[in-house]
């Protein structure tokens, strides 16, 4: 659903491993080196305040800074979105053809939409919980991923028997991007295609007796005057649930760790918080700990960058999780303050290709964390069962065991 969390990710090592410079380069850093698969937040935090422009042994460039990765998410024009050689709607296009078919996405998140699809996402989400064993172990990273596809097949009309395949897919799709195996992410990409390509040949099919759903909608869609492609209607349902199933559930294994972490947090958040008050208390959490690493871009003309030369062609990483611990804005990054932080956070990015669907994002969040936090007393920490992180480029946890009272 979003034009900034990392839905690229089906394809991000395949392009990544793709450009890799014939010739070694003199490396600033390791995006996989042992300080960041030990402690990425220390290795992000410690690499900006050394090297905030930093050349990767890949050869693509990584910017640390608040002030570096605002500049560059707001001058489209230098650093362009199409980095890859798959068709990404909206996410990996510029300039008027992005702003054309971001008109078609943005209809679909508009204040009356998302209300209208609020009271099958709180079904969802109290369902779930009830489920739950209370007292009882939970995983927030396993609990946030079947949240997700449940929610994401009530908004786009997808049958509930999708909900196994859609989760194996998950699975397999992390285990493919951290491979940097081509061949199996590319087949993780194929196989996903094929599920959606199912439910939109069975709307064409129906015609007239087409389900009036989201994905039935997005069929018969048009942008500046003509139908969408086959192709387009894929990618831009791909966007909106390949990579956002899996943000939905770091944003989950994040928000209730820290909530669990945090019991004065989660007591206020307890305590009754207009809707308002919870987005900007998830909003605060997320940047403290943001899931959503990195988002690429292309130069499109020499540029340079915080002293450093950065030619025409070359691949930057924008990495939102350390700009949005840049002491330059958040005095003590790992201090709560939602109010005093909320003008800087760029948890959902900035600029044109800023999240579209962030409304509805928000809006599972919100609605899962109040399911959770209804039907117990307590979210604490399971000090029996260790947490794991995630290995880059994915974020958060893939492993967050926590204990309900």
């Amino acid at each position: 659903m979003s034009d900034h969390t990392p839905s690229d990710e089906l394809t991000l090592e395949a392009d990544t491993a793709a450009r890799a410079p014939a010739a070694p380069v003199r490396a600033d850093w390791n995006p996989r080196g042992p300080s960041v698969r030990r402690d990425p937040l220390a290795a992000y935090d410690g690499m900006r305040e050394h090297c905030p422009v930093a050349l990767g042994a890949s050869g693509a460039w990584t910017l640390f800074s608040h002030a570096d990765v605002t500049r560059a998410a707001l001058d489209d024009r230098t650093f362009s979105n199409a980095v890859s050689r798959f068709l990404q709607v909206p996410n990996g296009l510029d300039g008027p053809t992005h702003t054309a078919y971001r008109a078609v996405i943005e209809r679909y998140f508009t204040p009356e939409r998302v209300a209208a699809v609020a009271p099958a996402v709180e079904r969802v989400a109290r369902d779930l919980v009830a489920e739950l064993e209370v007292p009882g172990p939970v995983d927030a990273v396993v609990l946030g991923s079947r949240f997700a596809v449940r929610a994401q097949c009530a908004w786009l009309g997808w049958p509930a028997d999708l909900e196994e395949e859609l989760l194996r897919w998950m699975v397999d799709n992390h285990a493919a991007t951290r491979s940097r195996d081509r061949a199996r992410t590319a087949e993780v990409a194929h196989r996903f295609d094929a599920i959606i390509r199912s439910l939109t040949d069975a709307r064409r099919r129906a015609g007239p007796d087409a389900p009036d759903d989201v994905t039935g909608e997005l069929v018969r869609d048009r942008v500046e005057g003509r139908p969408l492609t086959e192709e387009e209607i894929v990618s831009i349902l791909r966007n909106w649930t390949g990579g956002d199933l899996g943000s939905m559930a770091l944003c989950a294994g994040i928000v209730l760790t820290y909530l669990a972490d945090h019991p004065d947090v989660q007591a206020h958040v307890r305590a009754g918080l207009s809707d308002r008050e919870l987005d900007a208390v998830l909003d605060e959490i997320l940047r403290i700990d943001d899931p959503f690493v990195v988002n690429r871009r292309i130069t499109t003309q020499a540029v340079t960058v915080g002293g450093r030369e950065i030619a025409a062609g070359e691949r930057v990483f924008l990495n939102w999780t350390s700009a949005n611990r840049d002491p330059a804005l958040f005095t003590d990054p790992d201090t709560f303050d939602p109010e005093r932080n909320a003008p800087y956070n760029l948890v959902w990015g900035i600029g044109k290709h800023v999240c579209p669907g962030r409304p509805l994002a928000t809006l599972e969040l919100r609605l899962l964390v109040r399911a959770v936090l209804t039907a117990t007393t307590a979210v604490e920490p399971d000090p029996g069962r260790p947490r794991q992180r995630g290995l880059p480029p994915v974020g958060g946890f893939t492993a967050a065991p926590l204990h309900l009272r």
